[in-house]
């Protein structure tokens, strides 16, 4: 059976974007009534009524302490700017597919999991996704939190039950808690119903301790065969995203020849310390945003376009 292996290792200013919702919303409450009179409505309509001044100021107040508290955290967490905020997803979430070589025999006749490193998007947006759990920093969970990025987490039970604590308050945040497996084996080493085990009962573990069967599962090493995406989808997984690229605390690693971001990539990293980098997560994040804002990138929730 073919195994499947990896290596496993500009927009507007957020300001700017504030001062035209602002500026809009401004228009908004002055255009209607202007010359004191008001436009008589076609019939069998009701009259348009402007959106109450005390209302637009409200919305506009709220903007701009939503703004200060961004840069306050960014310059308090060392940042070179303030991270750019997303675009809303698309009502239409966009259509997962296969990547090209990353197939198994009778992927689509079977209905298996798509495995991808981008999501289709023209939106200069990213998704950062960590593995394992073996790192347990506080201050990543403060950063990440006061700074309001998102990310998703890929969860190996034999080093996340060292503290199920952790990862709740993380859960309590709003991160996406999925399946890194039990014990992160290589799976297409493995008889099927041993990955079954290492698979589903990793589902298992985080429906229990986090009370939501995971949707996504990201095999360790980026490693599968076709048994891996049969079992995983028995117990419930929809898409097996990759990645495209890897930051690490000092350096980045590229799947592409061009060595750049492009709109809609998987950025991969791990729940690291001084243990194995030369830095903390914070100083990986630091590096993270750095790099995508000054190259105009956002970052976005990966569930949300799944």
């Amino acid at each position: 059976m073919r195994a499947v292996g990896q290596n496993d290792k500009k927009l507007p200013s957020r300001g700017a974007r504030i001062g035209l919702a602002v500026l809009a919303l401004a228009t908004i409450a002055s255009g209607c009534g202007q010359g004191g009179t008001d436009a008589e409505p076609a019939s069998g309509q009701q009259p348009l009524q402007a959106p109450p001044a005390r209302a637009l100021d409200s919305y506009a107040t709220k903007l701009r302490a939503a703004h200060a508290a961004r840069a306050a955290a960014a310059k308090r967490w060392g940042l070179k700017r303030v991270p750019l905020t997303a675009p809303p997803p698309p009502k239409k979430k966009p259509e997962i597919t296969t990547r090209d070589g990353f197939e198994v025999d009778g992927h689509r006749r079977l209905g298996l999991p798509p495995v991808f490193t981008t999501v289709p998007t023209k939106e200069k947006i990213l998704f950062l996704t960590i593995d394992d759990g073996e790192e347990k920093d506080p201050a990543f969970l403060r950063m990440m939190s006061e700074l309001k990025i998102p990310y998703t987490a890929f969860l190996s039970d034999y080093l996340v039950k060292e503290d199920y604590g952790y990862f709740r308050k993380m859960r309590d945040t709003g991160v996406g808690l999925h399946n890194h497996t039990l014990h992160h084996p290589y799976l297409p080493a493995l008889s099927r119903a041993r990955q079954k085990r290492e698979i589903c009962g990793m589902q298992k573990i985080i429906e229990k301790r986090y009370g939501k069967r995971p949707a996504l599962f990201r095999p360790p090493y980026g490693n599968y065969n076709k048994d891996t995406l049969r079992v995983a989808k028995s117990c419930g997984i929809t898409h097996v995203p990759l990645w495209n690229e890897e930051v690490f605390v000092d350096h980045w690693e590229y799947r592409e020849w061009d060595r750049s971001l492009h709109p809609g990539d998987i950025v991969l990293t791990h729940f690291r310390g001084r243990e194995d980098w030369d830095g903390t997560m914070p100083d990986m994040v630091r590096r993270f945003l750095n790099k995508i804002t000054a190259e105009g990138y956002a970052v976005a929730r990966l569930e949300d376009y799944l």
